[in-house]
């Protein structure tokens, strides 16, 4: 079974990109939490050093004085021992620098509390502390934030970088978790698949892990058993009478036949006539029952011999050809290539032989029927097409009920079992039939597994 391929609007796609998106928000926030605090803790460090530079120089003026303190911001400055450091010492009256590397400090700085400045060429931000001193003296130190500005480079670059991974890595798990729950439910979707497709005893199988997809199984298999009970329980009572009804059948039939004989009455003979038919037809609705009873109880076909599928769909053709030639239907048995299978060949002949007589009975009278045989590297196909009112779509799957017959067809001939027995024969040997518009008419297509001894076929499965 070909499975499509999930769309962007899927359900697992949603859930990938979900899942991914969500790693990738969580590594944003995590990134997002590691710059301010890291920032945080630099913008800390630099203004403790600031003010411990500040107090000491502080400490150095208000003991040795003035002179020495410009002799000492000077001496610093000339040293450059801390090429991030920075100072100031400025008059209060005239704002004029008398030491220091802060030539750049505009009248309004000339204040007292934290200053910040990134005005030089490169852009780094510096933290500055103004303070004012006895005497008429403003005391200025701070750092450059060097760490900082590399740290803020290298953390957008990081960011950038990390974001990639982090974005393919989200979208790998995300692609993981939608194949996980996509696999956990495969199992249910191919066991809904095998079931609407007739092989009601299919269940799904259990793993043992207790999750909620093994109770979404538990449950779905319960309720295949309260099914297949209901249906069993249905075709066990419709065979039973079937098969009881086959005798008073016969027996009714044989005295309408001697009734028939003995008249010699012209309209009741047309009576008898037409009661002889309807016991015929009740007749053949009950054989065609038992019959389908017959194949859905046997098992598979694994150990059923070799039988040749063309041959069985040539000796079907030769059948009814002389009926489509009676009502001027072509038929078209050109694509016949030798395919051998394992099965049964009585019952595969009966599947073909339905097929064409639907296929006839359903076609115009200057229509053609459409046979072809032919083999892929696993699987025998046989298909049969008409050009007749075709099936709606919307009615496709019930056509293979029992008894279920299109409203159009339901005054014409015929039992409404042909496609159930079609489909039960298909099931057995392990294929699969498909319904399809041939524009005009019906497109019928059975696919079977082809078999790895094929051209060797047992002389005994011959179809009659």
């Amino acid at each position: 079974m070909k499975r499509p391929r999930p769309s962007l609007r899927s359900t697992t796609a949603r859930l990938a990109w979900g899942a991914a998106a969500a790693f990738l928000a969580g590594f944003w926030l995590l990134s997002a939490v590691a710059y301010v605090t890291l920032s945080s803790l630099l913008e800390y460090d630099a203004r403790e050093r600031a003010m411990a530079d500040a107090g000491g120089l502080a400490d150095l003026y208000r003991r040795d004085g003035r002179e020495v303190l410009v002799a000492e911001v000077r001496q610093r400055v000339a040293d450059g021992i801390d090429p991030d450091a920075l100072y100031a010492v400025i008059d209060a009256r005239t704002g004029a620098l008398l030491a220091g590397n802060l030539r750049d400090m505009p009248p309004s700085a000339l204040r007292t509390g934290w200053l910040s400045l990134a005005d030089e060429p490169e852009g780094t931000p510096r933290r500055v502390h103004v303070s004012r001193l006895d005497g008429g003296i403003y005391l200025a130190a701070g750092l450059r934030m060097r760490a900082a500005a590399g740290f803020n480079t290298l953390a957008v670059r990081t960011v950038l970088m990390a974001t990639v991974f982090a974005l393919l890595l989200g979208a790998l798990l995300g692609h993981l978790i939608a194949r996980w729950v996509t696999h956990r439910l495969r199992r249910l979707e191919e066991t809904a698949a095998q079931v609407g497709d007739g092989e009601i005893d299919r269940r799904v199988p259990l793993d043992g892990s207790d999750d909620a997809f093994e109770r979404l199984a538990m449950r779905f298999n319960a309720m295949l058993d309260r099914i297949g009970g209901l249906l069993t329980g249905v075709r066990d009572a419709t065979d039973h009478i079937a098969h009881d009804l086959r005798t008073p059948l016969t027996r009714l039939r044989s005295r309408l036949e001697g009734l028939r004989m003995e008249t010699l009455d012209e309209e009741q003979a047309i009576a008898l006539d037409a009661a002889v038919g309807e016991v015929d037809q009740l007749l053949s609705s009950s054989n065609a029952l038992l019959r389908l009873a017959r194949v859905q109880s046997q098992p598979r076909v694994d150990d059923d011999p070799l039988v040749a599928l063309d041959r069985i769909a040539r000796d079907a053709i030769d059948l009814y050809e002389p009926i489509a030639v009676e009502r001027g239907i072509r038929m078209d048995a050109t694509s016949i290539g030798p395919v051998s299978v394992r099965g049964d060949a009585d019952q595969l002949f009966q599947a073909t032989a339905n097929l064409l007589d639907n296929a006839i009975k359903y076609s115009p009278g200057d229509g053609a029927v459409g046979v072809v045989v032919q083999a892929s590297m696993t699987e025998a196909i046989i298909v049969v097409s008409d050009e007749g009112e075709g099936i709606p779509v919307a009615e496709r799957a019930r056509v293979f009920d029992r008894y279920y017959r299109l409203e159009r067809h339901r005054r014409s001939p015929g039992t409404g079992l042909g496609l159930s027995l079609v489909q039960a024969v298909v099931h057995r040997h392990g294929g699969q039939i498909h319904l399809d518009d041939h524009r005009p008419g019906l497109r019928v297509t059975v696919r079977l597994p082809l078999s790895g001894e094929a051209g060797v076929v047992d002389p005994v499965t011959d179809p009659p």
